[in-house]
Formats: C-alpha cells, sequence, structure tokens
C-alpha cells in the first residue's frame, strides 16, 4: 500500500443552539470541520479530521509512503518544522494526516483501529460536555436532557465569569443526571484558561462551600506549570489541562512539576500524539482524558491506553456528512467493527454542507477577551456570556 494524493473538504457541524465558553460563543450554532483524504494504490482512502491550513507543506512527505509506518511518518513532519516550530495549525495539520494514516493502517489490516492498536474492549468510558456557555437555564436543560438520557453519569459544565451563576447551573445539571439515574452525576467546570491563579483559587473555592467538583479545566495559562500547580494545592477539585497543548515537550514540565491532575489531549492533534503523551502521563500514574469531537476518533486509541478515564463527548450528532461506527450506551462510546476509524464522508452531503464559520467570528471561544485574568476587582460583564 502507498499513498498516492489527497482532497481536502471542508463540511460544517450543525450544533442546533449556541455554543460557547467564557471567553465568546458562536450564537449560529455551526462550526467548520475541515477534512484530510489520502488515496493509495490500493483503492484504500484514509480520513483524517483537523486543519488542512499547510498541508502542501507536508503531503510531499508522506507521498509514496506506506501509510502502515504511521508513527514513523509523523515524526517525518515533525522533522520537517524542528526549527520553525510546530504550534497551531501546523500541529493540527500534522495531527490530522496522522489520523488519516492510522485509519489506513487498520484499514489494510482489515480491522478497525481499536483492534489493530490492541485494545481488548470496544467500550470506552465517557463524559458529558456541551459546550453550553451561552445557554439559559432551560436551554442548558435541554442540551443535557439527551445525555442524561443515554446514561451519562458525569457532566461538565463550562464557566469561570460568576461563581453563583456557575453553582445555579451545577445544581440545574446535578438534578437532570440524577432524575435520570437515580445517582449522583460527578460534575466538572471548564474556565478555558480565563482566571488568574487567585481569581481561580477563590472561585473554586466559592464552588466547593456548597457543590462537589471532580476536576477544574484550564484554570489558568495552559503552560503555566507554577499557577496550575498553585491551584491544585488551593482546592479540593483535580486539575485538567492539555486540550490545547501542541507537542509531547509542552506537557513534559506539567507532568514532572507535578501541575496537572488530569492529562487531557485534544481530538484534532492526532492519534500518535495521544498515544505518546498517555505513556508519559502513565510514567507518572496520572490519568488521562481525551476530547472526542468530531466523531471522537481518539476513542479508538482510549480504547488501548492504561490510564484513561473517560473522553469528553460533546455532541451526540456528528459533522454534515461524516458518519461513524459507534454508538452512545450507559455513558460510554461503544465502537464499531467497521474497518479504520469507522468514518465515512458522503462527499454530495458535504459539498452540500453550508454554514457561517463560527470559530472565526471576533467574540468565538477562540479569541481570548482582553479582560481575562483582570476580573478580581471586576463585576461580570452582562454583554458576555
Amino acid at each position: 500500500m502507498r499513498i498516492t494524493g489527497y482532497r481536502t473538504l471542508s463540511t460544517v457541524h450543525d450544533w442546533g443552539r449556541p455554543i460557547g465558553d467564557a471567553n465568546g460563543a458562536v450564537r449560529s450554532g455551526t462550526t467548520e470541520v475541515p477534512i484530510v483524504l489520502l488515496s493509495t494504490d490500493s483503492g484504500e482512502t484514509g480520513v483524517g479530521l483537523g486543519s488542512t491550513a499547510h498541508i502542501e507543506d507536508f503531503f510531499p512527505l508522506l507521498d509514496g509512503a506506506d501509510p502502515r509506518a504511521a508513527p514513523a511518518l509523523y515524526d517525518r513532519m515533525l522533522a520537517r518544522v524542528f526549527k520553525a516550530g510546530h504550534a497551531g495549525a501546523v500541529f493540527g495539520t500534522i495531527g490530522a494526516l496522522d489520523m488519516a494514516l492510522w485509519d489506513l493502517k487498520a484499514k489494510a489490516a482489515g480491522e478497525p483501529l481499536w483492534r489493530t492498536l490492541g485494545a481488548a474492549d470496544r467500550v470506552v468510558p465517557a463524559y458529558a460536555s456541551a459546550l453550553d456557555g451561552p445557554l439559559s437555564d432551560d436551554e442548558l436543560v435541554a442540551a443535557h436532557q439527551p445525555f442524561a438520557e443515554r446514561g451519562f453519569g458525569a457532566v461538565k459544565l463550562k464557566g469561570g465569569l460568576d461563581a453563583a451563576t456557575d453553582i445555579r447551573r451545577l445544581r440545574l445539571a446535578d438534578e437532570v443526571y440524577a432524575a435520570a439515574s437515580g445517582g449522583r452525576p460527578a460534575l466538572m467546570l471548564d474556565a478555558n484558561e480565563t482566571w488568574s491563579r487567585k481569581e481561580a483559587v477563590r472561585h473554586v473555592r466559592r464552588i466547593e462551600e456548597e457543590l462537589d467538583l471532580a476536576w477544574v479545566e484550564e484554570p489558568v495559562r495552559r503552560w503555566d506549570a507554577e499557577g496550575l500547580a498553585a491551584v491544585s494545592r488551593g482546592v479540593r477539585a483535580a486539575v485538567a489541562t492539555g486540550e490545547n497543548l501542541t507537542g509531547l515537550e509542552q506537557f513534559r514540565p506539567l507532568v514532572l512539576a507535578r501541575a496537572v491532575d488530569i492529562v487531557q489531549t485534544g481530538s484534532i492533534w492526532g492519534i500518535t500524539h495521544f498515544l505518546r503523551v498517555a505513556a508519559l502521563a502513565h510514567s507518572v500514574d496520572l490519568p488521562i482524558s481525551p476530547v472526542g469531537y468530531n466523531a471522537n476518533p481518539l476513542c479508538h486509541a482510549a480504547a488501548v491506553v492504561p490510564n484513561h478515564m473517560a473522553v469528553e463527548i460533546q455532541d451526540l450528532g456528528f459533522p454534515q456528512g461524516i458518519s461513524a461506527d459507534q454508538t452512545f450506551e450507559d455513558g460510554r462510546v461503544v465502537l464499531g467493527d467497521s474497518p479504520g476509524l469507522g468514518l465515512v464522508v458522503d462527499e454530495e452531503a458535504v459539498t452540500r454542507a453550508n454554514g457561517a464559520n463560527g470559530w472565526t467570528a471576533p467574540a468565538s471561544p477562540h479569541v481570548r477577551p482582553s479582560d481575562a485574568g483582570r476580573r478580581l476587582t471586576r463585576k461580570p460583564d452582562p454583554r458576555r456570556g
């Protein structure tokens, strides 16, 4: 099997409601999902989801190569930018191509990727997360009801701007999931780097006066090892971070400084990245929890690592024109037997997909507000969230 070419497509994910966090919101509820398709001389096509911004720089390194050498090809791509750097969209492009390579590797073996990787079980523990920052109380309940009905026993809310609001919303989520299961759910809060160190400790301690948090996510900047460690010491909740770190070298200082309690990775950074970060975390007895998103491709890799805790599921649907061989049962992802990642791209449906790319809007969750980390003496801005 040899790689012979590639194509890039773009579809959208229609969330059916506004989404966002403490940094901003996508009011349209529509976001872009880039796709890369790697073709081979065997007729198999590898599917990768993630940035395609720099694909012209990296495809020549894969052209004519055997995709079954996925880890070696991943290192070849990293070596291409070892001086220029591999952050942001560069790392996203490497991750999308890496995902397509692993898809092809498993397809060549005629089996799902979870089996190629050596997993003993197709069932992956998960937790619910609905990117629910801009939702009203009623909308919050409506968004989480389908997750509760599927048996999810853990839920993460977006928050961080006002402790009283977060407490109220966490109580609502607790009620929704408890009513469906008869037991109390694990509660998490995601601040998306909106606090300073003292803001984080004060905010979480206020919540912990009334509720128990399993973890608080990205309380301060993602790379701030000293700050993350200070927050972890100052609150009862575990500290989770890592979904926006790009490269193994960015995790190492946090792990060695014991600045993170739950290690996370982002789905668009690829399979190889996840496996290596999971091994680093496992070496110091830390659990790992990947972000699902865009048909949850990291579930296949999560199924094989011994320190996997739970994968974040942000939506029970998939991007337009993409189907995935997986189901959600009893708060878990059940992977199917389709070869590779189990992703099927309907190119005709993709061409019909349309909608604004909400990630690039000026007030989107991807744009850091000017007052982030500087709100100790400020009231919450009523125009946000």
